[in-house]
């Protein structure tokens, strides 16, 4: 008796495609020194809006973090205290006042007095840098811990590299002089807004006032 007949035959089972390795991504990575760099910008920018807005008393580490997009706890890593931010703040908002000791430095001592009150009017007068310029007067005149960190970055950072180009005695006294003037006239004329100060022109202001700047920095006696 014969057996059973085969049954028809199982196809081959063929082999799974070989998967496809996926592109690999162009750029930087999550996470690499850039993002890092973008975030820490975007904290900063949100900071100096806020301090421009509200003032040093009314500004938050969680008000930045918030107007940032980030949680509080990353703005004090990358900047730490309230104070810390608010210096950070300060000199973003000076960078271009910063510049001063080195346009002094190029032009000699020939009319110094006017290039300093059209370099700082030329600061004041750019809505992009007025508006938290401004803010940081005002923080630092109705806050003691605003006006200790003003103070410091000042110090450090404008008036001691001006006095460091002049050649005459007490050098610091006369910058301070002379900042004491340049700040007068912006508070008067930005803040206040004393008539016929706020009207004046920056050329009308640079050719008055400059004398006096030039007689701090320059005259051999004060």
């Amino acid at each position: 008796m014969s057996g059973q007949p085969a049954g028809p035959s199982k196809p081959a089972t063929s082999a799974a495609p070989a998967k496809t390795a996926a592109p690999r991504r162009r750029g930087r990575p999550a996470g690499t020194r850039a993002t890092s760099t973008d975030t820490r910008d975007r904290i900063l920018i949100a900071a100096r809006e806020e301090f421009a807005e509200r003032g040093y008393d009314r500004t938050s580490v969680r008000s930045i973090g918030r107007a940032a997009g980030v949680d509080a706890a990353l703005v004090h890593h990358y900047f730490g205290t309230k104070e810390q931010i608010f210096a950070a703040a300060i000199e973003l908002s000076f960078a271009p006042a910063i510049s001063l000791p080195d346009r002094l430095a190029e032009g000699g001592a020939d009319s110094i007095g006017e290039r300093v009150v059209r370099l700082m009017l030329g600061v004041w007068e750019n809505p992009l840098t007025r508006g938290s310029f401004l803010a940081v007067l005002r923080s630092a005149m109705s806050n003691e811990t605003a006006a200790e960190v003003f103070r410091d970055m000042i110090s450090r950072r404008l008036l001691s590299r001006v006095a460091g180009e002049l050649d005459v005695p007490d050098a610091e006294f006369r910058v301070q002089l002379a900042a004491s003037q340049i700040v007068g006239m912006a508070v008067l004329r930005y803040v206040v807004k004393v008539e016929p100060l706020a009207s004046a022109t920056s050329d009308e202001l640079a050719l008055i006032v400059g004398p006096t700047i030039e007689r701090y920095l320059t005259a051999e006696k004060l």
